[in-house]
C-alpha cells in the first residue's frame, strides 16, 4: 500500500480529491466506485468546488456506489441514493443515467445482485474505487468473516452497525436490517483503490489493516494484496503507523 499522510480532515479530503480529479482528467470516460458516510463528504465537497471553478467535467464519468439499504425508497433521507444526490450528483454535471446505486427496493435480491455485477462488467470495470474503513475493519457492508471471494450480495446488518445507525432513524421499525453491498472481489477488481481514514479512533484498525495478517476477520486487510491501493489519512489516523 502507498500512504499519503495529511495534516487533518480537510487536507485528507483535498489530497484524495486530487487523486480522483487526476483520474477524471486523464480518462474523462472513467468509472468511479463511490462510498458514503461522513468520511468522504469532504472529498465530494472539494470535487464540487473544482467543478464550479471549471476545472472538472463529470459529463462522461460513470459511477457505481458500494452499497444501499434494502427497503428504503430513493427519496428517503437516509438512503445512499439521497446521500449521493445531496453531496455530489446534484452539484456537478454528471449524467443521471451514468450513476449506479444498488436498488434497495428490488423484489428479487439474487437478480438485483447479479444485475449490479453485470452492469459493472459492461462498464469495463471500476477504474478507481473510493473506500472508508469501519472500526472493525469492514469496507462497504462487508463485516468480519465475509468471504473474500464474494461479489455483490445482500447482508444482514450486524448489531454493532444497527447500534451505530439508530440515531439516523426516527424509530426501530423504520431502520433497515439488511443492505446490498459490493463484495470484496468487486472491490479488489478495481484498477486503483483509495482508502480514507480520519481521526485517532481509526488508528488501531488502520494499522492492523495495513500491517497485520490478511484475514477475513479484518476485511480491509485484503487491500494489502492490491497492486495500486493508496491510504490517504490524517496524522491522527496514522498515529500508530510507523513508515
Amino acid at each position: 500500500m502507498k500512504v499519503i499522510q495529511a495534516a487533518d480532515y480537510d487536507d485528507m479530503s483535498r489530497k484524495a480529491a486530487n487523486l480522483i480529479s487526476a483520474q477524471i482528467i486523464m480518462k474523462p470516460r472513467c468509472v468511479l466506485g463511490l462510498a458514503t458516510g461522513s468520511t468522504p463528504v469532504g472529498v465530494y465537497r472539494q470535487l464540487t468546488e473544482w467543478y464550479r471553478k471549471g476545472d472538472l467535467d463529470f459529463s462522461e464519468v460513470t459511477t457505481f456506489n458500494l452499497d444501499e439499504y434494502r427497503g428504503l425508497e430513493r427519496s428517503h433521507p437516509q438512503s445512499y441514493y439521497y446521500f449521493m444526490k445531496e453531496h455530489l450528483f446534484s452539484k456537478v454535471n454528471i449524467v443521471a443515467g451514468r450513476t449506479n446505486i444498488p436498488d434497495g427496493m428490488a423484489q428479487n435480491p439474487e437478480f438485483a445482485c447479479k444485475d449490479y455485477n453485470d452492469r459493472i462488467e459492461r462498464a469495463g470495470g471500476i477504474d478507481l474505487q473510493l473506500l472508508g474503513i469501519g472500526h472493525n475493519g469492514h469496507i462497504g457492508f462487508n463485516e468480519p468473516g465475509t468471504a473474500f471471494e464474494a461479489m455483490t450480495h445482500l447482508v444482514e446488518l450486524t448489531e454493532s452497525t444497527l447500534q451505530a445507525n439508530r440515531r439516523f432513524f426516527s424509530s426501530e421499525e423504520e431502520m433497515p436490517r439488511q443492505a446490498y453491498t459490493m463484495g470484496i472481489k468487486n472491490i479488489m477488481l478495481a484498477k486503483k483503490i483509495i482508502i480514507l481514514a480520519s481521526g485517532r479512533d481509526k488508528a488501531a484498525i488502520l494499522k492492523e489493516a495495513m500491517e497485520g495478517s490478511i484475514s477475513p476477520k479484518v476485511q480491509a486487510s485484503i487491500l494489502q494484496l492490491h497492486n495500486d491501493a493508496t491510504v490517504v489519512a490524517d496524522r491522527e489516523a496514522l498515529s500508530l503507523w510507523k513508515p
